[in-house]
């Protein structure tokens, strides 16, 4: 385990540094990190030491390699048990549970808050999220303001529990009781808004600020200047009110103001007051789950330094230009400048006052802080990149590449993500599907996978234990439970060879920030609504910001055609390097940076874009040379400036739609099609995406690794191109641990071809080598003849599970256990069964290929008391050499379902397991929610369960494929 940050970096980079193995193929060493971690949630922190040891013990038996530790909501009946957040108890537990985690090599990263955003009860009023609301006021020529600069915040309650009325609540929100019981979501209450500022605008375009002149009783003494009228513009700053979401106890109260270090200082001194005099360095890093300081109310969008702070980085006073803020100054290219200015200001707030003081502050813990950046109003690619461990979740692919972008670009070895978070509604993913969302992630550049997840459940505990309202329920009541340990050993093989090496991409995306900026929210109905709400951006991924703008084609497209690309900001635009053709970054290095059709690009990143060209790097500008310049600082200068560099552009005419300059010795590319411009700067694609495979790629010393999946619903079986140099191509596959030298031809255009037989679903690694490796090859699977059916009878024995274990049953007909007895309907659990058979007629020239057919959900095979292994889907074969068959044999399957079965049954005959606060317990889809919203399976029907068949064996050659 890490127990210092130096040694966390340290350890990192070696892995990320590991050269290539010369010799024969070798799986890498499954280390702690490379194991899927997932997330813990104590409910209430209702936790005690004998099943904290209980539990650990069964996860580590299990595969997994870590926890991260999030207090939540508790569970009612056990308020006895509820230990509050950062007490001298929870800290107690917690040094227990290190001190446990480092006995069974498990590692542990802490959430920093009960829920999230950051908050909680010793946030004061002062350090609390903020937002700003307006008022105007029309002045006439020669007159004064009649009524008074006033503001009174209107009282708003929004609870997932009964609601309070909020005129009768005490202030703040944490000192109500009963907490738990009411989970406030975002409270409001009737005060006056201090105000921020006052400034008076005439038809002529003067601004005066009357701050100053507002009393304590909020009249206004100001006499307008005799002539046309007034228009008084008056900022108010406002509680924004929101509440740490799913806290648990001692966790309730305000979310912090993000764009306050004060705020961010005092939220974490707490930490260091509940930890003064304890060890816990075992901590290996500290958690932020998601941003989302947002609600039907709008952003959290003001801090009380704002506008000292926006005058500072911008270089313009923003009071003077309050309509434009605003959007109603009749220029609209004068509003957008003004909003880009702003938003611009808010992301470097949140950077340097929250993510980066957060992040200097986990270092006194010798710690590194895990971090979901997504949800934020800012640049997330920054965010994430002063982060030691990027956070993603979702399954979209250019979501998830915002957080491994960031740590390529910088050279953070892990990007971590929330994994399989809703994967299907409650009780339904089977581990096949958990698979396919992992392969998505590690598609992603996702290397360090983290469940969503866990609970803590006490052995006391009532099946199916306790709890979370959103998660695929990865505990060991889940009946997939015996095979969970199978999908994390294939994670974990994945991750060992993703966690080494460098990013191999060729191709840097520019994201078009100031292009979002500069474009204003859609303005929902009613036209008079408080415009202040529209002021932020919420950025996740593509679809929320950049949706509809160029780059989120071109990003679809580059995955479509088989580019690896990494997005990068301007911010670490100005980072880059450049190693003649080469773009080097602080991670690793690409071969041309792709500008897709940005409008507003900011000065110092198209000086920065001439200079790499000038040195020799290739530099794409898709859908034309940007235009102008981004915000209204200084504007007339930066713009001269900037024409002045695109005239060092001198373009020639097109060829193939691709026109060129001359920049020094690199070279400047304008065309419309992203791939014809690629083509031009010489970046070849990976030609395997057209027979329906997705891969992934990192670079070693010798070569490169390969990540590649089979998600296409059909069987590949040929010859792949590879488009990079290779002599040696070793073969893995993760899941069933075969591994040998591929099957390896000349290509075209010099390119190397590798032999891949991938089921659907099946995933394999491949690790070129650019010199020769003598070793076994990878065997091939072949039919040798017609597949043979294993027709039973069979013996079905009912061996772990509940509520009752049916009786055993015999059966030739495979079909669903839920149709042998009432008692198998509302069966979840594990069954066995049993056949005999003679050795099939006929010799198979190198063993038989045993095909299970359906099977709902998971199987574990035995062959003559021998374990053969275990299928977790969506394809059940496996390869049995000819000398494990006998004349007689004995073929054992036990198959797992899923927990839906004893969830109906539950539900049908009125078993209340649903006893959570806050959420209790919520449905994905509608169907699937009672008259009171929470979730039921009483309108299901059972599932298929059990062996489906037909189970075949296909005489099979298992030899090498011969190059041709």
């Amino acid at each position: 385990m890490k127990n210092t940050l130096a040694l966390s970096l340290l350890l990192a980079a070696a892995l990320a540094q590991t050269p290539a193995r010369a010799q024969a193929p070798k799986w890498p060493a499954i280390t702690q990190q490379a194991k899927p971690w997932t997330r813990w949630w104590w409910e209430g922190s209702a936790v005690n030491q004998q099943d904290l040891t209980r539990l650990m013990t069964q996860y580590q038996q299990a595969g997994l390699g870590g926890l991260e530790i999030t207090t939540i909501y508790g569970v009612k009946g056990a308020e006895s048990q509820f230990i509050d957040f950062l007490s001298p108890k929870w800290v107690d537990m917690l040094a227990y549970t290190l001190s446990e985690a480092q006995r069974l090599g498990l590692g542990i990263d802490v959430a920093q808050a009960s829920g999230w955003p950051f908050g909680g009860p010793w946030v004061s009023p002062d350090d609390a999220c903020k937002y700003v609301t307006y008022r105007t006021y029309e002045v006439p020529g020669g007159g004064q303001l009649a009524e008074p600069v006033r503001y009174l915040q209107k009282p708003m309650m929004r609870a997932v529990g009964p609601p309070l009325d909020v005129k009768t609540m005490q202030q703040p929100v944490a000192r109500n009781p009963d907490l738990q019981l009411h989970a406030f979501d975002q409270v409001r209450f009737e005060k006056p808004l201090p105000l921020q500022t006052l400034m008076a605008y005439s038809a002529k375009g003067q601004a005066v600020d009357l701050t100053g002149k507002v009393g304590a009783d909020g009249k206004l003494s100001w006499t307008a200047p005799a002539g046309s009228g007034w228009t008084l513009y008056a900022l108010f700053q406002g509680w924004h009110g929101k509440q740490v979401e799913r806290a648990g106890p001692g966790g309730e109260g305000d979310v912090i103001d993000h764009l306050s270090k004060t705020a961010t200082d005092n939220y974490l001194r707490h930490f260091d007051q509940a930890f003064k005099g304890r060890d816990l360095k075992a901590v290996r890093a500290f958690f932020n789950d998601s941003y989302e300081v947002d609600d039907a109310q709008g952003e959290a969008n003001w801090t009380p330094q704002l506008l000292t702070e926006f005058q500072r980085r911008r270089g313009y006073d923003l009071r003077q230009h309050l309509p434009a803020l605003l959007g109603k100054a009749p220029d609209d290219e004068q509003n957008r400048r003004v909003l880009s200015d702003y938003r611009e200001t808010v992301s470097e707030l949140l950077l340097e006052n929250y993510t980066r003081t957060w992040r200097d502050w986990a270092r006194t813990h010798d710690a590194l802080i895990r971090n979901q950046a997504h949800g934020s109003p800012a640049n997330i690619l920054d965010l994430y990149a002063v982060t030691d461990i990027p956070e993603t979740e979702g399954e979209d692919l250019l979501r998830i590449k915002f957080a491994s972008s960031a740590a390529h670009v910088t050279g953070k070895p892990l990007t971590s993500a929330e994994t399989a978070t809703w994967e299907n509604d409650h009780f339904l993913s089977s581990l096949s599907d958990v698979k396919k969302a992992v392969d998505r992630m590690l598609l992603g550049g996702v290397n360090h996978i983290f469940y969503h997840g866990t609970n803590y459940s006490p052995q006391a505990a009532a099946w199916p234990g306790w709890l979370f309202y959103a998660a695929v329920h990865f505990n060991p009541n889940n009946s997939f439970w015996p095979d969970f340990g199978q999908l994390n050993r294939y994670a974990a093989h994945c991750q060992s060879f993703l966690q080494a090496g460098q990013p191999a991409h060729d191709v840097l995306l520019y994201l078009p920030t100031y292009d979002s900026f500069a474009r204003p929210n859609k303005q929902p109905a009613p036209a008079d609504v408080d415009r202040a709400k529209l002021l932020l951006q919420h950025y996740d991924g593509i679809d929320h910001g950049f949706k509809g703008l160029p780059v989120a084609q071109t990003g679809e497209e580059l995955l479509r055609r088989g580019y690896g690309f990494d997005f990068i900001s301007d911010r670490q635009v100005q980072q880059l390097k450049g190693r003649g053709a080469a773009l080097q970054t602080g991670g690793t290095s690409y071969r041309t940076i792709v500008v897709p059709a940005a409008r507003l690009v900011p000065l110092a990143t198209l000086a920065q874009l001439v200079q790499l060209a000038r040195g020799g790097a290739t530099v794409v500008f898709q859908g034309g040379l940007p235009t102008d310049v981004n915000g209204l600082g200084n504007l007339d200068a930066r713009r001269a400036a900037f024409q002045k560099l695109l005239g060092q552009i001198k373009l020639g005419a097109a060829s193939n739609g691709v026109q060129k300059a001359a920049v020094g010795k690199g070279t400047v590319l304008v065309g419309a099609d992203v791939e014809p411009l690629l083509a031009a700067a010489g970046v070849r694609r990976e030609t395997m995406v057209d027979t329906g495979l997705e891969f992934i790629r990192r670079r070693h010393a010798q070569g490169h690794y390969y990540f590649v999946t089979n998600w296409s619903g059909k069987a590949v079986d040929g010859w792949v191109p590879l488009h990079t140099a290779a002599k040696a191509v070793a073969l893995y596959n993760p899941l069933t641990e075969k591994l040998g030298m591929a099957g390896l031809r000349p290509g075209a255009q010099g390119t190397p071809e590798v032999y891949l037989q991938l089921a659907p679903g099946e995933s394999c690694i491949l690790e070129t080598n650019e010199a020769p490796v003598s070793a076994p090859a990878y065997a091939y699977l072949r039919p040798a003849g017609a597949a043979q059916p294993l027709a039973g009878p069979w013996s079905v024995r009912f061996v772990a599970g509940g509520p009752t274990l049916p009786a055993p049953a015999e059966t030739r007909a495979l079909t669903s256990w839920t149709a042998f007895s009432d008692a198998a309907r509302a069966f979840s659990g594990t069954a066995a069964y049993t056949t005999t058979f003679a050795a099939p007629a006929g010799a198979a020239p190198d063993g038989w290929l045993l095909d299970l057919g359906r099977v709902a959900q998971s199987a574990r095979v035995q062959l003559n008391g021998q374990d053969l292994g275990t299928l977790i889907g969506p394809t059940y074969q496996m390869f049995i050499p000819r000398e494990q068959l006998k004349a007689s044999n004995t073929l054992t399957v036990l198959v797992s379902n899923g927990m839906a079965n004893r969830i109906i049954d539950l539900d049908k005959r009125g078993v209340e397991y649903r006893h959570f606060y806050n959420v209790n317990l919520a449905a994905k889809l509608k169907e699937n929610r009672d008259d009171k919203g929470l979730f039921t399976a009483a309108r299901w029907e059972p599932r298929e369960s059990g062996l489906l068949g037909p189970v075949t064996l296909t005489p099979t050659t298992a030899r090498a494929e011969k190059l041709q």
